[in-house]
């Protein structure tokens, strides 16, 4: 027999999840959006089956509820939840990023058909939207689960059946596991890079070039700041507790820094950076984690007609898709170096192998 999944929110996240659950059999799925180009687009895709512009009537005949919206509109629907009258078991899971709030707002349900396992996927993309949606988003990534006071590892198991199309990795944490960890790893250098991108703002009114050398290193640690601001206004809010703290645990770290410098004091600032290069050094490098990741190759060209063309089309015809490009560096008459990024470590391999037989100078990066 069918299960019934009502999808609310057809975005990066939302989308992606739909691509995944509508690989199953046993499963009818049912969209629910504002945008209505998505869900004609989803609809016409085989994405989702049906397309809903009401919740409260799609949700009684769901079997599972995933709510794919900001924080503050998943704690509205679970609101609304209370006051419906459903006629048979429902099971909801979110895919919110901050627990806090929303497990609050779990826990105070007392509907007996309603059970909920919050959910966080740790992927994304600098992208948003139903267009930018796609099946492998979430693959060898964490999907942390965090049931609330009423879920069931049962309810927790069922969940991770219907999304195992998605070929994450799942991951159960309590909501202060959750917050602690991806405020430190993600919701806090996503500020970080934000404001790294103000302080060059500022700086450019006094250096005007300042935008061309910021094109290469600098891009790359402030990309999330790119992200959606709406959801990530969102984010700091709901868990602005967390977010103060480490702020001042930041201006302290930093105060010691420039301690360090004032002083000059060698020794102590050369333990700092080697403490901070070996832990980093140490992270895993097959995982996936908070921060959206890209597969890297680094390919040696010449200035010369046609050079990325010819990259470009080596790839294309061995169908290998591109996440992004960037020339990080090219003189007049010199090698410059192109960087190409993919969205699996299995493009990556393929990449290397395809250029390295055209006799191109690749180097992986790991």
């Amino acid at each position: 027999m069918k299960q019934t999944v009502l999808i609310v929110g057809l975005g990066l996240i939302g989308g992606s999840i739909a691509m995944n659950v509508s690989r199953k059999e046993d499963v009818f799925v049912v969209g629910m959006d504002g945008d209505e180009a998505a869900l004609n687009m989803a609809l016409k895709q085989g994405v989702i089956d049906q397309a809903s512009f009401n919740f409260s009537k799609a949700v009684v005949e769901a079997d599972v509820c995933i709510l794919a919206t900001p924080i503050s509109v998943t704690i509205d629907f679970l609101h609304q939840l209370e006051s419906i009258d459903l006629v048979k078991p429902l099971l909801v899971t979110d895919v919110s990023s901050v627990k806090n709030q929303v497990l609050k707002a779990a826990n105070r349900l007392t509907h007996p058909m309603l059970s909920f396992v919050g959910g966080h996927p740790m992927a994304g993309s600098h992208k948003q939207g139903y267009t930018a949606a796609k099946p492998h988003l979430f693959e060898n990534a964490i999907y942390v689960l965090t049931p609330s006071q009423k879920g069931t590892k049962e309810q927790a198991e069922r969940l991770k059946a219907l999304l195992s199309e998605t070929n994450a990795r799942f991951l159960t944490f309590t909501t202060e596991e959750h917050d602690e960890m991806t405020a430190v790893i993600s919701h806090f250098p996503h500020l970080i890079a934000s404001s790294l991108v103000h302080q060059a703002k500022v700086w450019q009114e006094t250096h005007p070039y300042i935008e061309h050398l910021a094109a290469g290193g600098f891009k790359d640690i402030t990309r999330i700041a790119s992200s959606n601001p709406k959801l990530w206004q969102d984010i700091f809010f709901q868990n602005k507790d967390l977010l103060i703290a480490m702020l001042e645990d930041w201006i302290s770290e930093m105060n010691k820094v420039r301690t360090f410098l004032k002083e000059e004091a060698e020794e102590e600032t050369f333990e700092y950076l080697k403490e901070a290069k070996l832990y980093r050094d140490g992270l895993p490098v097959k995982e996936r984690g908070a921060i959206p990741a890209f597969y890297d190759i680094y390919v040696d060209i010449h200035d010369q007609p046609g050079a990325i063309h010819d990259v470009i089309g080596l790839l294309a015809a061995d169908g290998i898709s591109i996440k992004n490009i960037q020339i990080l560096e090219i003189r007049e008459g010199i090698t410059g170096v192109l960087r190409v990024s993919f969205a699996t470590s299995e493009e990556q391999k393929l990449s290397h192998k395809v250029l390295q037989e055209r006799k191109y100078e690749v180097m992986v990066q790991q």
